[in-house]
């Protein structure tokens, strides 16, 4: 069950706390170490039509006051990893100097994390993998096409993976990598190479599974048998923490809103569920199957459940795209207070299979941010 956590709990009012060097609000019972301690947070890019949007961040479309922030916290955190969820470029472009000079401004933000000992880790998403192109109807389509795709991995190819400057920041060796363990083109409606853009390895006993959910030919969906062989295969070797990381969730979240003064609910980014459904519920069923977790953004907004408790599912998906880009809730009128927050994720995996996460978050003020929400996962569930 999720709980609130350093929340002050008088007249509703929340004590904002530091985040700096947070840890877990209860200490792991002796015997059980931490094997590996990361970050995850998505959707940083800025949209050219936003009030908020200053002159510097203008030629770059990016939220640089919020990354920068968070940045900070995951560097206070000493976190070994922060896996970013994808659409940290505005992108829906085949232009490659702009393409290129979004890329590089975000790359810029994230070097003095990684020089300072966090590796940064990068998930597509759909900015990056689609373009907009017009259809003989006169109607305009987003599409993945393999030009962006290969800008991708122009920009982000020498992160995926550099096993030797992984080891020397996380200190944990990356094994099973290999840059040709990818889908197939023809594979769950894939037409293209999907190098460095689904991908996956172990660091210890936790496997790291990415999935790009807007491939040329499939936009929209996952991998299913790609992932179904990968965890198979993880689980095999004796990995007990198996995350997964995509850009697109597989159930959107439906948020409350106040309309004709009447609290309604209002699901304001759609998924994996916008198209193929069949496969988006293959995919969420290969995660219940082999006990994952699915971190992921798209969504410019905060929420961690169980999309299928009430089947006697429970498999956590937890929504993390709040990392800088114009947050759903506020743009829609959202009422709860915990909608309307920027915020990122940190996850503790310990050695008995129990996986701890916190949700880290701030408003656009300069209040100090404070710990939202933390839960536990247990071993194997």
């Amino acid at each position: 069950m999720i709980r609130p956590a350093r929340l002050l709990a008088l007249a509703g009012v929340c004590l904002p706390l530091s985040v700096a060097n947070a840890a877990p609000t209860e200490a792991p019972p002796p015997g059980d170490p931490v094997v590996f301690h990361f970050a995850t947070v998505g959707d940083s890019r800025q949209d050219p039509d936003d009030p908020r949007l200053t002159i510097h961040d203008a030629p770059f479309l990016q939220a640089t006051r919020q990354l920068a922030r968070i940045n900070r916290e995951v560097e206070a955190a000493h976190a070994q990893a922060l896996i970013f969820l994808g659409d940290m470029v505005m992108g829906y472009s085949p232009d490659r100097s702009l393409l290129d000079r979004q890329y590089a401004y975000w790359r810029g933000m994230m070097a003095p994390l990684m020089e300072a000992g966090t590796y940064v880790l990068p998930v597509a998403g759909n900015h990056e993998t689609e373009s907009k192109v017009k259809q003989p109807n006169g109607k305009t389509l987003k599409l993945a096409n393999p030009a962006n795709e290969d800008s991708w991995r122009a920009n982000m190819g020498d992160l995926l993976l550099d096993t030797a400057l992984w080891q020397r920041l996380t200190g944990v060796p990356a094994t099973h990598w290999s840059v040709d363990n990818a889908p197939a083109s023809g594979t769950d409606r894939i037409t293209s190479d999907q190098r460095q853009l689904t991908y996956s390895f172990d660091a210890g006993p936790v496997h790291i599974a990415v999935i790009n959910t807007d491939p040329s030919g499939a936009d929209g969906t996952a991998p299913v048998a790609w992932l179904e062989a990968d965890l198979t295969a993880a689980q095999a070797r004796g990995a007990t923490h198996l995350y997964v990381f995509g850009h697109k969730m597989a159930y959107g979240y439906d948020f409350p809103v106040a309309k004709n003064g009447k609290a309604e609910k209002m699901e304001k980014e759609t998924g994996l569920d916008a198209g193929d459904v069949g496969l988006r519920d293959a995919f969420w069923q290969t995660v219940e199957r082999h006990h994952a977790t699915y971190f992921c953004g798209h969504e410019h907004i905060f929420h961690a459940w169980q999309p299928t408790k009430a089947q006697g599912g429970q498999a956590w998906q937890v929504i993390i795209g709040s990392g800088g880009s114009p947050l759903a809730a506020v743009k829609a009128g959202g009422t709860q207070e915990v909608d309307r927050l920027f915020a990122w994720a940190e996850v503790w995996a310990y050695r008995s299979g129990r996986t701890h996460i916190a949700i880290h978050g701030f408003d656009e003020g300069d209040a100090p941010s404070r710990t939202l929400q933390e839960w536990d996962i247990p071993a194997q569930r």
